[in-house]
């Protein structure tokens, strides 16, 4: 399961329970980011413990940060989720963003590289 466009890729791979987010991500509104949501909500459906690979992903906007939010969120409620999110250390968004998602679901855990 994935979405490429010429500025961003997201691809979910099962093998490894990781959901690998690349490029620039600037969709205008949570509607837009529908399609994204409904891979991680996939993902949380086919394996109770997975990771979201930001690593890659370059700009996340207002509404991608949302998106996420959401996504934890919904993880958090199920109740049985495990969820790892993976990121940059050198893209400034991620360090204070990621943060910010953990106090949301304080089980979530960050690594950053």
């Amino acid at each position: 399961m994935h979405i490429k466009t010429d500025d961003y890729t997201i691809q979910y791979e099962p093998e490894v329970a990781t959901v690998f987010f690349q490029g620039l991500l600037r969709l205008d509104g949570m509607e837009a980011y529908q399609p994204i949501m409904d891979i991680l909500l996939n993902a949380i459906e086919s394996s109770p413990s997975f990771t979201i690979n930001l690593c890659e992903l370059e700009f996340l906007n207002s509404s991608g940060i949302s998106m996420l939010s959401m996504f934890v969120v919904k993880a958090r409620d199920k109740g049985t989720v495990s969820l790892v999110f993976q990121g940059s250390e050198k893209t400034l968004w991620q360090t204070k963003s990621l943060k910010n998602l953990q106090r949301l679901m304080p089980s979530l855990k960050l690594e950053f590289a």
